[in-house]
């Protein structure tokens, strides 16, 4: 390993951890304790790190831990539904820089979406006033079945020319890096969030569909082809609905967000009593959904039921991955974990209802801290799980990233 790749293993080290003394990070990059203190001075010297104080006494002398200095270096993450895309510049702490930008952008059958997401991006950056040279890399979390060795999203995004990394780096200049949205989410929670120092966990993203997100033996687990995960489509209903995959019975028809609009506007019509009558009916899906879960955490009856419905639906194909998987704990996220409590209790009423309970015994339900969040969190957190291997942002490097990638001075 050049000293170049040392440099940017203990950077991309301390993103994850915030904070670590020279000792964790010799183990955690295996590395000797004199080699790792020596880069780390030079790190000090180039004022990509700073020192962060003394570690809490575990008995013996306190050593000295670091963190990298604000400003260094900086990630575009992105975030996409198949309605909704966000944008946001975010440092090495996982904080907004940028306010995060939102706007419609529709993925089924739009050919110019690319572009329209490669303009964006630059526009984005500009308005930021951040060089490019600090820009580490862009992220990307989308919906579809993606191969992230091909670069190649199969369900959405189809590039004109090469592949979706290739096509928006060339727009842009930048590394880009692509996963599956739900993949992106368990990422986030594994390194920050409710999965954290979890060995095996389920993270089910809750959205316009229903992903699954994999953590196995403390890593995160894509399949062969990286399609693992495609919770949405289970066939656990016997109710002649057709899917958007085009099969039936999937768990998505019973239990994603869209499913919840759809209920909640034909129960409307059918005469419930509620306090979102007459109202919509006249908004779109996205719209329509925000409305909802408003209700339902002011408490009308209708919105909880239509919440609970989908949460005891989701617990129904959970119940199947935990005789299969038998994971330590079910983390909900994604925006549908907005919702809260009134989604845990039906999960965990239909895991009563249907595990053995040997199996789901000790197996915890909880809710994402990171919410809707989850996604721009993972997108940033897949550029830094690629940063020691990342060689294409040299092409634009400055004046920091220079002396984080130089071979020494």
């Amino acid at each position: 390993m050049k000293k170049a790749s040392y440099k940017k293993n203990i950077i991309k080290q301390l993103y994850f951890a915030q904070t670590l003394s020279c000792a964790e990070i010799s183990e955690k990059i295996g590395k000797s304790l004199p080699l790792t203190t020596k880069t780390v001075n030079e790190l000090l010297n180039e004022q990509v790190i700073v020192e962060n104080g003394y570690a809490p006494s575990s008995g013996g002398r306190r050593p000295l831990t670091y963190s990298i200095k604000a400003g260094v270096l900086y990630i575009v993450s992105i975030a996409m539904d198949q309605f909704v895309t966000r944008i946001a510049i975010m440092d090495m702490h996982n904080r907004y820089v940028t306010p995060v930008e939102k706007f419609d952008l529709v993925l089924a059958k739009n050919t110019g979406a690319l572009n329209t997401l490669a303009d964006r991006i630059n526009r984005h950056i500009s308005a930021s006033g951040l060089p490019k040279a600090k820009i580490a890399g862009i992220g990307i979390g989308m919906p579809g079945f993606i191969d992230v060795g091909k670069g190649i999203n199969y369900t959405f995004l189809e590039a004109p020319v090469g592949n979706i990394p290739s096509f928006i780096g060339k727009k842009t200049g930048l590394s880009v890096f692509i996963d599956n949205d739900s993949s992106l989410i368990a990422l986030a929670e594994l390194r920050f969030g409710a999965a954290r120092q979890k060995t095996n966990a389920m993270v089910v993203n809750i959205g316009w569909g229903v992903g699954l997100g994999l953590v196995l033996e403390g890593k995160l687990f894509r399949g062969y082809n990286g399609f693992a995960g495609e919770f949405s489509h289970i066939p656990v209903f016997d109710n002649n609905k057709l899917c958007s995959c085009g099969k039936k019975g999937c768990l998505e028809i019973e239990s994603s967000l869209s499913a919840i609009v759809e209920k909640g506007a034909r129960g409307i019509s059918d005469g419930q009593i509620s306090i979102l009558q007459d109202r919509l009916q006249t908004l779109d899906t996205e719209n329509a959904f925000e409305e909802i879960i408003i209700a339902a955490q002011k408490g009308d009856q209708f919105s909880v039921e239509l919440f609970s419905d989908a949460g005891y639906n989701i617990g129904r194909g959970v119940a199947i991955l935990v005789h299969l998987l038998n994971p330590e704990i079910i983390v909900l996220s994604g925006r549908g974990s907005l919702a809260g409590k009134i989604l845990r209790a039906p999960v965990q009423q239909a895991l009563n209802e249907l595990c053995i309970p040997r199996l789901s015994a000790n197996t915890e339900i909880d809710i994402s801290v990171l919410g809707y969040e989850a996604e721009l969190i993972g997108s940033a957190a897949l550029v830094m799980e690629n940063f020691e291997n990342n060689v294409k942002h040299t092409n634009t490097a400055g004046e920091i990233l220079s002396n984080v990638t130089a071979e020494g001075k």
